[in-house]
């Protein structure tokens, strides 16, 4: 039986601590992400009908910066193409754009924010924050320009 050794008790146990550090944080950032986080697979709703439009996934970046991509669109019959878009998206295919750019998790407040959200409707484009609520089922999606806006909330996808 060797004696005991605090160093040898360390390195054996070095493993399960760097995995706890940093594998269990990444692996709850999986496919669907966090629950209290905008990561993951959202189904978006019209306000005005309340039938869904499309599906889209927001992932971040090393930073925490938050991107998001139309991944499926809902709607039959919707123009394909951004003609409205006025920047590097015009004349795009709206499948696969990145409608969500630059939004960041606020200080001490679970809200993502600085960002720019795109309608590609109409090729606007808005201050974006986004909040998680109902223990991130849900995400209140609020867009405006200037003291004008709307708030959509989206579903997220398991």
């Amino acid at each position: 039986m060797k004696p005991f050794s605090p160093l040898a008790s360390v390195k054996r146990a070095l493993p399960a601590i760097l995995l706890i550090a940093f594998g269990v944080p990444a692996l709850a950032q999986g496919v669907a992400g966090p629950s209290g986080t905008p990561v993951g697979l959202w189904r978006s709703m019209d306000e005005r009908t309340g039938q869904a439009k499309a599906e889209i996934r927001i992932k971040a970046n090393g930073s925490g910066v938050l991107t998001g991509l139309i991944e499926r669109a809902l709607v039959p019959g919707q123009a394909p193409i951004c003609t409205e878009c006025t920047d590097d998206r015009k004349d795009k295919p709206k499948l696969g754009m990145e409608i969500i750019r630059g939004a960041h998790k606020a200080d001490d407040k679970d809200v993502w924010e600085g960002g720019k959200i795109l309608d590609p409707e109409n090729g606007r484009v808005y201050s974006l924050r986004l909040s998680p609520v109902d223990g991130g089922t849900k995400l209140e999606v609020r867009a405006s320009m200037g003291p004008f806006g709307r708030t959509q909330v989206w579903t997220r996808i398991q």
